[in-house]
């Protein structure tokens, strides 16, 4: 006999907690999740959200308790920067492979991010630009690099120089290719994030850059943040760990990305 399905609420109560759990989830993974069509998922949502329990988003839904809805500060980079690290250090030195010598790319603010930077040692003739002091200092040991520092106002829990001044210089810079880290990466949904102005910087960082790829853990996909950066499309590639879950990297594709599995 199959497994009865759980009633309306006691599927609503358990999807509370999982995107909980997952601070962040898109309506694919909640439909993929709990047996139920996209449809039923938005009426869950719609209820939980008149509920109190969960933040609506396009695509989905965060938690009601998070940070940016408390006024909590952010966990800081520095505090996150020992999680899944040994998924970091494999999406960054797989990424590495996609940087050419002669290039000009651009590392934006994160912990994976940040671990490419040693993979960079061996190319010639290479030009990184960054928003981010963890990525700058970390080349800094490189002096075969050039790096340009991109201005700004310092985001203290990303070490990450974001606003006007920020998007002003990168008005006048092209790169080749920008490799880039995300709070929430859904395929329906995109890129987002909670900080108004980190997005808007972002948004400035991805025009600056012929070509987009995402450096994104598996804890990352899924999630979706309170502000879309950009949609899907206009991601060329997504690096991502073992544990991604294969609906989404398949869901991923579907919508034209390219995923690297490592």
């Amino acid at each position: 006999m199959a497994e009865r399905r759980p009633l309306d609420v006691e599927r609503r109560r358990r999807m509370v907690s999982f995107i909980d759990e997952r601070e962040g989830a898109a309506i694919a993974e909640l439909s993929a999740r709990f047996g139920v069509s996209e449809a039923t998922v938005r009426r869950d949502l719609a209820q939980l959200s008149r509920m109190g329990l969960v933040v609506r988003g396009r695509g989905g839904a965060v938690p009601r308790r998070a940070g940016f809805t408390r006024g909590e500060p952010e966990r800081p980079l520095l505090a996150r920067q020992s999680l899944q690290i040994g998924e970091k250090r494999r999406i960054a030195e797989a990424a590495a492979r996609h940087v050419r010598d002669g290039e000009t790319i651009i590392l934006s603010g994160g912990t994976t991010t940040a671990c490419l930077v040693p993979h960079l040692a061996s190319k010639r003739d290479l030009t990184v630009i960054t928003n981010a002091l963890n990525v700058a200092s970390s080349l800094a040991e490189y002096s075969h690099i050039t790096t340009i520092v991109v201005g700004g106002v310092l985001r203290h829990s990303w070490l990450s120089l974001v606003g006007s001044i920020a998007e002003d210089v990168l008005e006048g810079l092209r790169a080749d290719k920008l490799f880039m880290g995300t709070p929430g990466l859904a395929p329906e949904y995109g890129l987002s994030a909670d900080n108004v102005a980190e997005v808007q910087t972002d948004r400035a960082i991805m025009r600056a850059a012929a070509e987009t790829i995402v450096l994104a853990d598996h804890t990352k996909l899924g999630k979706v943040c309170t502000m879309r950066v950009a949609p899907i499309r206009a991601v060329s590639l997504v690096i991502t760990d073992s544990a991604a879950p294969s609906q989404m990297v398949g869901a991923l594709e579907e919508q034209g990305v390219r995923v690297e599995v490592v």
